[in-house]
């Protein structure tokens, strides 16, 4: 009786070194069963860097090969729907072209006007090396636009504000004159297109017209568009500062003379609306 126990007991554990063995052999075919590449597509990418807003040509297109499962659903097998598009985004060679990166089909003109956004205008604006921070402004940069500005009806008058903020920069070039100076050569002047509101754009050309304008590069991430009051002469000097209301206006102001004996004293009071003080 013991016998048997005993030799059921090896059988069982014969056979488990079996099943083990088995499941080992298969596992291990397995592991180095040749693992097959994901299949690949052929699309259609930039041949070399462009730049936003270039009209593509067949000369700046090239086939690459790309894992299928790593492609957008728009891209393009051949040059057929690419030619003559206009990029709304500059491209790196050898980068797959989509069509989200495209502007509109009827869009073929490029250059600036393909890139200025629906209900926006571009407007340009003439400057100098101070003005455009010695050449540091580059299209996409975001500026804000200070204009210092003479008051009409108060000749004299001063007064430099932000009169635009987190205005995107569509392009930067330099425009050379064709009237010779008085020295008899012909000068140059950066120009910059800015993309505004058509009210933005009235703006701009008003202080461009009556004033003189500077940009204030901003960091990418700043999106804040806090109105500011202005400085004058007088608050910008540190001298003669008077208060101001919540817009940004000079609070009136009467001063009184007491004489008293020999002793002189000055008083001030603050002029409120509907002649209270």
């Amino acid at each position: 009786m013991g016998n048997a126990k005993w030799m059921i007991q090896l059988g069982v554990a014969c056979t488990l070194a079996l099943l083990a063995g088995v499941v080992a052999f298969h596992l291990s075919r397995a592991a180095q069963a040749p693992v097959r590449p994901p299949a690949e597509v052929k699309v259609m990418a930039a041949a070399k860097d462009l730049p936003r807003g270039h009209v593509l040509a067949e000369k700046d297109l090239t086939l690459v090969s790309l894992r299928a499962d790593g492609l957008p659903q728009t891209y393009f097998g051949n040059a057929t729907g690419l030619v003559g598009r206009v990029l709304l985004t500059s491209a790196a060679a050898r980068e797959p072209l989509s069509s989200g990166r495209l502007a509109p089909e009827d869009a073929t003109a490029g250059g600036v006007s393909a890139l200025v956004a629906q209900g926006k205008r571009a407007i340009a604006v003439k400057g100098n090396k101070v003005l455009g921070l010695s050449g540091f402004i580059r299209p996409g940069n975001r500026v804000d636009v200070v204009a210092t500005i003479e008051d009409d009806q108060l000749p004299g008058k001063v007064m430099t504000r932000t009169v635009l903020a987190n205005v995107l920069v569509l392009a930067a070039g330099v425009e050379t004159s064709e009237v010779p100076g008085e020295d008899g050569k012909t000068s140059s002047v950066d120009v910059y297109t800015l993309e505004l509101t058509p009210a933005e754009g009235e703006t701009l050309a008003l202080a461009a017209t009556k004033g003189t304008l500077n940009f204030a590069l901003r960091n990418p991430a700043d999106n804040a568009t806090d109105p500011t009051p202005g400085t004058g002469v007088a608050s910008a000097l540190g001298v003669g500062q008077r208060k101001r209301d919540t817009q940004g206006r000079p609070v009136p102001q009467i001063k009184v003379e007491v004489l008293r004996g020999t002793e002189t004293t000055v008083h001030t009071f603050i002029v409120r609306r509907g002649g209270q003080s």
